[in-house]
């Protein structure tokens, strides 16, 4: 009988327990997580578990890291995710929250774009650091989620997103992920994708300004290429900021969408 063992095929006897197995291959582990759960009590293994040891406070071999990483996941979520391709075109407050979950989730190529360098008024509600201040955002970020996840592919473009390179940017991913501020560049981005990169799945964004309710945000689904994420309606304005936990609300509405369509739960 086959397992997955931290990622490792072994070959097991039926009637084989979880503990049995620690015990005879990882005594020193205690935690034992037993398809993506906290195992509670010992369970009899059955084909294709995956069941993963850890011991707690020891930094794993690189080896065992990625199969510990990826330990909380639903069974066959990581297959999936670490062959998705997706693109975030913009990595501000919306990007670099979206990139930061995406990259938890072992998406195995993620291509970062943008041209701007980190500000003083970024770190309320973005994924930089005072250390990161004058650094192009997508250096900084790509540091960044390599330390989260070191098997991912980061891709990082320093580059103005305009209708002659929107083409050559995206035309070779999956889904992309809009994350502008400008609503005219919201707008253009959103028309080029959906006329000319036919192939890609387009997640955009609309209202996530200010300290409203967290329940107005939601994902709708306009077709089967076409998501927006917001609540539509409460924009960047003065009285109206940009905030940490809207923002992030709706980088993560975006993310979830992102995760859905990778797993072909292409509704919202």
């Amino acid at each position: 009988m086959k397992i997955k063992v931290n990622e490792n095929i072994e070959v097991v006897n039926k009637g084989e327990t979880c503990l049995r197995l620690k015990d005879r291959l990882k005594p020193s582990c205690d935690v034992v997580i037993l398809n993506g759960f906290p195992l509670v009590k010992d369970k009899i293994l059955k084909e294709g578990d995956n069941i993963v040891f850890i011991k707690r406070g020891q930094v794993p071999s690189r080896s065992e890291l990625r199969g510990v990483m990826m330990a909380r996941h639903t069974p066959g979520v990581h297959e999936k995710v670490s062959k998705a391709r997706v693109a975030i075109a913009g990595v501000g407050g919306l990007g670099s929250n979206i990139a930061i979950s995406l990259a938890r989730l072992g998406v195995g190529f993620i291509r970062i774009i943008d041209f701007d360098v980190v500000e003083p008024s970024n770190l309320n509600r973005q994924q930089y650091l005072i250390r990161d201040i004058g650094e192009y955002k997508v250096i900084a970020l790509k540091k960044q989620l390599l330390d989260i996840n070191p098997f991912i592919e980061i891709n990082e473009k320093i580059e103005k997103i305009e209708k002659g390179n929107i083409k050559e940017l995206f035309e070779d991913v999956d889904i992309v992920l809009e994350a502008f501020d400008s609503a005219n560049c919201k707008a253009m981005l959103c028309n080029e994708i959906l006329t000319k990169v036919k192939e890609s799945v387009l997640i955009a964004s609309s209202g996530m300004a200010g300290f409203y309710s967290s329940n107005d945000i939601q994902t709708k689904k306009i077709n089967n290429r076409f998501y927006i994420c917001g609540d539509g309606v409460n924009e960047a304005k003065e009285g109206s900021g940009l905030m940490a936990p809207r923002v992030a609300i709706c980088a993560n509405h975006m993310a979830n969408m992102a995760l859905r369509i990778m797993l072909k739960e292409g509704e919202s």
